[in-house]
């Protein structure tokens, strides 16, 4: 369907749904994917539609994913009408307090204290068995992003064949410390800008349609190692060994899994999920023609750096990431 006709499509729809004739719908966020939403007054409320293309983002994972978080007692938007045929929902404005501009020294700990509370229901409460596997391939596929779309599209470089053994080494390593650890509801991109701030049940969570049953470190490195906002390392590895003890205490975590290996865990899925963004930021830029996302590469590229130093195994990885990339301006990119 094309541009105009949608915005056509979507008006007279949420027009109809609300039973509201002079409904009108500004912008009001979109993300990495083709889904966008769409803020509106009715009857004195604040609505969103969410327009999710079928063709492209599919938005049956949303809703059903979506109803079994609000079951288990989390804050996702409340469904009010929908088409999934036409990819239409007509949903709860969950507001626009977003943790990340609200995140500072002085609040951090109160707001990721209430996003730990919810990620500890999820991982305690939510049944992942009819979830797709996060498994080696799947996990491989992710980090392969970062050759292509990095070294390959971004710096112009083809690893050579001793770099490619360099690479395949490393992912190994990564891929071993996923999947050895227990399985759980994994929302995937549970951070700072999918978190909001509300007045009952926070926080609010959006962008859950991709869950998938995985490590149980991988929401927790989501949202202490966030793309988009960094904490001192002692802090962060005190939140990590408080939520490592509230785990263990719910018996969702053996015993006698301690705080190094917890932590290795942490920092090691950490670790894939950066190497995959940093190939996913230039993919938005170069594929998709969205910028948004540069500004962020120099953290992202930091994480990768920082964390593969602290490990022996990954010291060829780090070594050759720093070898094409060092001392570049990464903000700054070739037009697509």
């Amino acid at each position: 369907m094309q541009a105009h006709n949608r915005t056509a499509a979507r008006l007279a729809w949420a027009r109809l749904a609300t039973a509201d004739p002079t409904l009108d719908l500004q912008a009001a966020s979109s993300d990495a994917s083709s889904r966008s939403y769409w803020r509106g007054l009715s009857g004195g409320r604040s609505l969103i539609v969410m327009d999710s293309p079928p063709a492209q983002e599919d938005p049956r994972p949303w809703v059903e994913i979506g109803a079994r978080l609000a079951l288990n007692g989390l804050h996702v938007p409340a469904v009010y009408a929908q088409d999934l045929e036409q990819g239409f929902l007509l949903i709860e404005d969950l507001g626009t307090r977003l943790y990340l501009p609200e995140l500072n020294e002085r609040t951090a700990d109160a707001l990721y204290g209430n996003a730990m509370d919810a990620l500890l229901r999820i991982q305690t409460r939510m049944d992942f068995s009819a979830l797709p596997p996060y498994d080696q391939a799947f996990l491989l596929r992710e980090l392969e992003v970062m050759p292509e779309w990095f070294l390959g599209r971004h710096l112009g470089h083809a690893p050579t064949g001793e770099e490619r053994q360099v690479l395949d080494a490393a992912f190994h390593i990564l891929i071993d410390n996923a999947m050895e650890q227990p399985r759980r509801f994994v929302h995937r991109d549970f951070h700072s800008r999918n978190l909001l701030i509300i007045e009952q049940n926070s926080p609010g969570i959006i962008d859950f349609q991709g869950a998938l049953a995985g490590p149980i470190a991988y929401d927790l490195a989501s949202l202490l190692r966030d793309c988009y906002i960094a904490w001192d390392d002692e802090r962060v590895e005190a939140w990590v060994e408080g939520y490592r003890v509230r785990l263990r205490d719910a018996q969702a975590l053996d015993g006698t899994i301690g705080r190094e290996r917890f932590l290795r865990w942490f920092e090691l899925i950490g670790l894939q999920r950066h190497i995959k963004v940093l190939g996913q930021f230039y993919r938005l830029w170069y594929r998709d023609g969205k910028s948004g996302y540069l500004a962020d590469v120099p953290r992202v590229y930091h994480y990768v750096v920082a964390v593969a130093r602290r490990y022996p195994e990954l010291r060829d990885f780090v070594a050759l990431v720093e070898r094409h990339a060092e001392g570049l301006d990464l903000t700054q990119v070739a037009d697509a």
